[in-house]
């Protein structure tokens, strides 16, 4: 599982949007090779690590993606998963372009097995990078 850190500076702009907040979090970088063009592919890779997130998050809960094309206070490339029943946070990403390809962002609850989401990352064939909350230290 690569834990190298590929983009310092994308590192630590997710290290802070982990600060202290109502809930505990953590998160993970995913890097791809997409570009404006894949956009698809883009939003295909996205809902695919999302239901990896909410495999470990919110095992026991159906859960469904509410993207920024459904509501005007949402940025565009931004994403949640809810859960179903009571639309509960599950997980939070952005799609973020740097140097020409995505990078995208998650964020989940800080009580999931961080370790285990990154392995199921990695295994189903993507860069991945976790980012540990300040509670982690």
């Amino acid at each position: 599982m690569p834990e190298e850190i590929i983009d310092e500076e994308l590192y630590q702009q997710a290290e802070e949007l982990l600060e202290p907040g109502e809930i505990e979090l953590n998160g993970l970088i995913v890097h791809t090779d997409l570009g404006r063009d894949k956009e698809a592919e883009l939003n295909q890779t996205t809902i695919e690590i999302g239901d990896i997130v909410a495999e470990h998050a919110a095992p026991d809960e159906e859960t469904f993606v509410y993207s920024g094309t459904d509501d005007p206070e949402f940025g565009l490339n931004q994403h949640q998963g809810l859960t179903l029943e009571d639309e509960e946070f599950v997980w939070e990403c952005q799609q973020l372009l740097r140097d020409g390809t995505f990078r995208i962002v998650f964020y989940y609850e800080a009580d999931t097995d961080q370790d285990a989401v990154l392995e199921a990352v990695s295994e189903a064939g993507y860069t991945v990078v976790g980012v540990e909350g300040p509670h982690s230290e």
